[in-house]
């Protein structure tokens, strides 16, 4: 990392302290909750006639840098696409590659993540991950539970649909079982059973590289959710771009299906 977490905040005790907003940026309305599409990086590689591997290695950089920038800025949450189910059908070498580049930025990482009171989870079927990667993720789940400064959802071996499907099935055993009238299923029973029970939903998604679709990415969470397109390619992903976001949801009128107000 070429600056950790540890250098890159200025720490009063143990808690990061918020730095100066980009002008222009308006504190009150920041997103509360930040998720990211981090396409773009075979791309980015091939571009520099670099393997791919290259474009994963400078990413892993990008995501330290925007994860670093909302912690300073006060942003709440912040969740990340790693590796969707799909990601599986890659080489075997890249999604080799990939295992590996996730033990060891974790097992690097984690003293500062736990120094800066960030609070790492994973989202995802993490069964299907290699056994060695399963205990590291645990082990960072388990030493920032209890954390107090931005939380950090990396979704690995995520699928939205999967998601949908694990929360209907949760449902079901409850009313099998007797636990459950079906008639109290709602929105907020269905939103319980999610990966991402406890956070707040998503106010503004980020794709990079210019694709316009949400590939099978928090299906349920998104449904309110501003989305920000940029041509960016995630590894050069930076401050700039960030604040070009940032700006774009700012500008915004959310009216979640009602209607503006008129001012007289």
């Amino acid at each position: 990392m070429s600056r950790s977490l540890t250098t890159a905040l200025t720490v009063e005790g143990n808690r990061p302290s918020r730095c100066a907003l980009p002008p222009g940026l308006e504190p009150a309305r920041l997103p509360a909750h930040v998720a990211v599409i981090m396409d773009g990086n075979g791309r980015w590689a091939g571009q520099r006639k670099l393997p791919r591997v290259m474009g994963h290695r400078e990413g892993v950089e990008a995501l330290k840098r925007t994860l670093r920038l909302c912690s300073d800025w006060g942003i709440g949450s912040l969740t990340a696409y790693a590796f969707s189910t799909e990601n599986w059908n890659r080489p075997g070498e890249e999604v080799s590659f990939l295992m590996t580049l996730f033990e060891r930025v974790l097992a690097k990482e984690l003293k500062a993540l736990e120094q800066e009171q960030v609070r790492i989870r994973f989202l995802g079927d993490l069964e299907q991950l290699p056994e060695g990667l399963q205990q590291l993720i645990q082990d960072a789940t388990d030493r920032t539970a209890s954390n107090t400064g931005i939380r950090f959802n990396v979704c690995t071996n995520y699928g939205g649909r999967r998601e949908l499907v694990r929360a209907a099935r949760l449902l079901a055993q409850e009313v099998a079982s007797g636990e459950r009238d079906p008639d109290s299923i709602d929105e907020q029973a269905f939103a319980s059973k999610l990966l991402t029970a406890g956070e707040p939903d998503p106010d503004l998604l980020i794709r990079t590289s210019g694709e316009q679709r949400i590939s099978n990415f928090l299906l349920w969470q998104l449904a309110y959710a501003e989305l920000h397109i940029t041509d960016v390619l995630w590894p050069d992903f930076d401050e700039t771009a960030l604040v070009s976001a940032l700006m774009d949801f700012q500008n915004r009128q959310r009216r979640f299906g009602g209607v503006a107000s008129v001012s007289s």
